[in-house]
């Protein structure tokens, strides 16, 4: 999400009229674009998600663990505050941190393939005056999410999911995210790392969509007729909050069939079609929908601390990094 922000966020002087792929703009509504130098923009998105993703963590990892915990199991957990119960009384604070190395070390990356793709698809669709409207964004958004999926996304989740599954087993295997990767692949091939890419891309696709779509509809309302108007810190992250929430509750049911599909058990499944099939036929549709209220937790956060940081590490950027 963190990437999100480049659009939406003015930092530097004006851009030449035309659009270009190689611009990072933020499109200002009746106005001429404005710049953010890439390397900028990769370093300060990749120093927010990291921060972002240390402090939110604890709600992605419960929402996993509440995703794996299958009826017929019977399952283990009664409840969010039951998970995080158990799991401190049987690991330890630390517990909840299980997995996070694999998104730390993904956060750059994906920040760079999204931020990457959204800038060079959308250079072709604003306006001449810079201008994206929301329909543009929303299509622009949901290339950059099927990247990010395909490069980057899918094996980090795949590695991550195995690794707060592998958790729950009675004699834990991985001894660190290194010694993980290594054995995941040892015992699968770099196969093992690219489980439920489909529900990934349907889910990271949808994502993107969603949240470009919400954010783009947001701020051009708020500026309305003055694309110049700034935008509060606060009201940023409530838009981004926003537009985080309404992609929670629109992919969930493909998060919950992409974790499945990325778990210890996935060979249960033969396909993405029939893990959501065996979750209809054996847990019922609300199945689909567990993890809903830590994941909501974790993305509304998410947006709109990343958004606020993002901003602050920019300007700091702007006066140590001195760019045309």
């Amino acid at each position: 999400m963190s990437s999100m922000l480049q659009t939406f966020t003015v930092n530097e002087g004006p851009c030449e009229a035309r659009a270009t792929p190689r611009c990072f703009a933020a499109a200002a509504s009746g106005g001429r674009a404005k710049i953010t130098h890439p390397g900028k923009a990769i370093l300060a998105g990749g120093i927010a998600g990291g921060i972002e993703i240390c402090i939110t963590f604890p709600t992605e990892y419960v929402k996993t663990q509440l995703q794996l915990d299958e009826r017929a199991n019977p399952p283990r957990y009664r409840g969010i505050g039951h998970c995080v119960k158990l799991t401190v009384q049987d690991h330890g604070v630390g517990g909840l941190y299980r997995g996070l190395s694999s998104l730390l070390y993904g956060s750059i990356p994906k920040s760079a393939v999204r931020f990457g793709m959204f800038e060079f698809l959308s250079s072709y669709a604003r306006s001449t005056t810079g201008k994206l409207d929301s329909k543009s964004s929303m299509l622009c958004g949901l290339g950059a999410g099927v990247a990010e999926a395909i490069l980057i996304v899918c094996p980090m989740e795949t590695i991550k999911v195995k690794f707060i599954h592998d958790q729950n087993s009675s004699r834990p295997k991985y001894r660190g995210f290194f010694h993980g990767v290594r054995e995941i692949i040892r015992e699968r091939g770099l196969r093992g790392t690219y489980q439920g890419l489909t529900p990934t891309i349907l889910k990271q696709g949808s994502n993107q969509a969603i949240r470009f779509f919400v954010m783009t509809s947001l701020r051009n309302w708020y500026t309305g007729d003055d694309p110049r108007k700034e935008i509060n810190p606060i009201v940023t992250g409530a838009f981004g909050a926003t537009a985080g929430a309404a992609s929670v509750f629109g992919n969930t049911p493909l998060d919950v069939v992409k974790t499945r599909m990325q778990g210890l058990e996935a060979h249960k499944y033969k396909n993405t079609l029939d893990c959501a099939s065996q979750i209809l036929r054996n847990e019922g549709p609300l199945a689909f929908y567990k993890g809903t209220i830590p994941r909501l937790g974790r993305v509304c956060l998410d947006v709109a601390i990343v958004f606020i940081i993002y901003e602050e590490v920019v300007k700091v950027l702007n006066r140590v990094w001195k760019t045309e």
